[in-house]
């Protein structure tokens, strides 16, 4: 057997960071021999540690693992062109663990791939993943200890869990959501359906979050109004932030149309003016195509996401990666949806603890599937 060179050889180990990382090797990613796998990170404590017990992992499963440093992206910021390069090299698994963000893939965004059905992709490793080439997972401001905590779960229940979620969703011409916090939100999901993050991600073309636990979709475009009360942690375009008091948003036609509260109402707001703001000053520049800053800048008021919580290791702790899995919580995001009929350069999700969510359906049925939280299934 050909010997290894373990980073673990060469550093002091965390047991419990390399028995989380093997299990996003072994059971979540199911890397076999002789795969390549490229992990991309920051030269930044937490993510570079994490990535170095990946690369430890792969290698002990029989992979060809690669490690490549950029420096911290975030929302609105571009990834590197080597590490651009580095995924269109069609590696057979890909692992972001980045500090805040991997970054848009700026020559994608101006000359989006094309994948056989004619579907416009702007981003490398999006594209991937859409023509079944890659698995992958991303890990967007993970810390050691979440990774840890809520990586090594029970995968067989979220995946049940997740599915009972997606066949729901996907048979609701709309839900309901309220909240003890005040939200009272319509949200449309006519021709829409739901994706799984359940941590299994084994076959070409499946990928998600780490930690996983989710099932989420992209609202119907032009279809939800109502009040909307954020009174957990949000993300904003330069990391996440705990609430210490609600932001209160009224919806109209799909739209957030005002916003109020106190910081946290501030910054989100700063974030979405932002997110308009860059729209129009990067299609002046040429980074996005001609014609898109307007809509880009529309559409960073857009409902973007609807996302159910069922991890059940990860809590409300200020760290979105693992606060949007967090039981008893959904999430709804500001800014682009998955659909990618409503693309902006923002995606800010925000959570609701304690929701009630129930599903409307055509025949005139209905179905409450949470219920000050809790999932009933």
């Amino acid at each position: 057997m050909q010997n290894i060179q373990l980073f673990s050889d060469l550093n002091s180990t965390d047991a419990e960071l390399t028995r989380a990382a093997e299990i996003a090797v072994t059971d979540v990613l199911q890397v076999k021999k002789d795969e390549k796998v490229l992990i991309i990170t920051n030269p930044v404590g937490d993510v570079a540690e994490i990535s170095y017990a990946l690369y430890d992992a792969a290698l002990k499963a029989g992979g060809k693992p690669v490690l490549i440093f950029q420096p911290v992206k975030n929302q609105i910021t571009f990834a590197e062109e080597a590490v651009i390069g580095a995924i269109g090299s069609v590696p057979d698994v890909l692992i972001s663990m980045s500090a805040d963000k991997l970054g848009k893939d700026e020559k994608a965004i101006i000359n989006p791939h094309k994948t056989p059905e004619g579907k416009s992709v702007d981003n490398t490793f999006h594209f991937l993943m859409e023509t079944k080439k890659t698995r992958a997972f991303w890990s967007p401001g993970v810390t050691k200890e979440l990774f840890k905590k809520t990586v090594p779960i029970d995968y067989g229940r979220l995946k049940i869990e997740a599915a009972a979620v997606e066949d729901l969703l996907n048979r609701a011409d709309s839900v309901l959501i309220t909240s003890p916090g005040g939200t009272d939100l319509r949200i449309g999901l006519k021709g829409r359906r739901a994706m799984l993050d359940d941590g299994d991600f084994s076959l070409p073309g499946a990928g998600g979050n780490l930690p996983a636990g989710e099932t989420f979709i992209s609202p119907e475009l032009g279809s939800s109004g109502g009040r909307l009360v954020f009174d957990g942690s949000i993300s904003l375009y330069n990391g996440d932030y705990m609430l210490e008091e609600p932001v209160d948003l009224k919806i109209v036609d799909g739209f957030v149309t005002e916003i109020k509260g106190g910081r946290g109402a501030e910054l989100l707001s700063e974030t979405i003016e932002l997110g308009e703001k860059n729209a129009v000053e990067f299609e002046a520049a040429g980074k996005i195509p001609a014609g898109a800053g307007a809509v880009y800048k529309k559409n960073a008021r857009n409902l973007g996401e609807l996302g159910i919580g069922l991890n059940p290791a990860a809590g409300i702790v200020g760290n979105m990666l693992g606060d949007e899995k967090a039981y008893r919580t959904i999430h709804i995001a500001i800014g682009s949806n998955y659909d990618e009929d409503a693309k902006a350069l923002i995606h800010c999700d925000c959570i609701v603890k304690d929701p009630t969510v129930t599903a409307y359906f055509s025949d005139g049925t209905e179905r409450t599937f949470l219920k000050n939280g809790d999932l009933v299934l």
